[in-house]
Formats: structure tokens, sequence, C-alpha cells
């Protein structure tokens, strides 16, 4: 069969959805239902998804390492929508910490990550000493004690 074929009938949920299951691995059937949940989608619309996902934004790196995937495997519909959905999933997954990443950077420089009472990072030393990010908290002025940590995630 060849790779546009395949990648036509992947793209249909009923298609990739009988693929899915037809792998037998229940763990990745599960991560694939969660992944779809998060996206209002049923298994096979992710699923389906997915392939659409890989076809329109794989590198060349993605694709290289599909096509000897493929190359090697016994069922390249199998390979091919496995491939396909771990591309996609671990995008999402770095898309999420990405967000996750510039709300805590947002909310640090803008003042909001405080906690603490008045304003204060939560550390019990007083509001809006440093905090290691070079930024005053947002009522204009920056307290420093002896201790200064850094509140940056990473």
């Amino acid at each position: 069969m060849l790779l546009g074929s395949l990648l036509h009938q992947l793209q249909d949920e009923r298609i990739a959805q009988d693929v899915l299951f037809a792998l037998g691995d229940v763990t990745l059937a599960m991560r694939v239902e969660t992944a779809g949940a998060k996206m209002e989608e049923s298994v096979g619309e992710y699923a389906a998804g997915a392939c659409a996902r890989f076809s329109e934004g794989a590198d060349d790196e993605a694709w290289l390492a599909l096509m000897t995937a493929i190359e090697r495997s016994t069922d390249p519909a199998a390979t091919c929508l496995r491939t396909m959905l771990e591309w996609s999933m671990a995008r999402e997954a770095e898309d999420e910490a990405a967000q996750a990443g510039g709300r805590q950077e947002e909310e640090l420089f803008s003042g909001g990550g405080c906690s603490g009472g008045g304003g204060g990072c939560g550390c019990g030393q007083g509001s809006g000493h440093g905090h290691g990010h070079g930024h005053a908290h947002a009522h204009g002025h920056d307290h420093h004690h002896e201790h200064e940590h850094d509140h940056r995630p990473g």
C-alpha cells in the first residue's frame, strides 16, 4: 500500500479507531482516550486527527523516523498510526508545558505569583523582596532582605 493511501485511510476516524484497537495496546488506547477527552473528541476522532496533525506538522526528522519504522514493520498501518499518535501526544504535552510555563512566568513578572499576606511571596520575608527575576512588585518598590531566593519555575 502506498503511504498516501495509508495516510488517507487513517484520517477516517472509524478506520483509525479499528487500527488502534487492533494494536492490542491497552495503555496506548487509554492515553489516546485521555488525550481525546481533553479536546472533546472520541478515540477515533483523536486518532484520525493525530494522523492529520502529523501530516501537516511533522518535520523531516519525524517523517524519516516514520518511514524507517514502516520499512521495518510487518503491519505498516499499525506502525504508522502508533508513530503518529505518539508524535501528536508528545507535541500536545510540550504545548501544555509551554503554556503552563508561560502562565507561571506571567504571574511571577506581574506580581501575581506571590501568595503571602500583603503581596509577599509566602517565604515570610515581607512583600516585594528580590525574587531573582529582576522585577519589582506591582506596587512599585522592591524590598531586599538578607536572603534572596529565586521563585522562578524550573
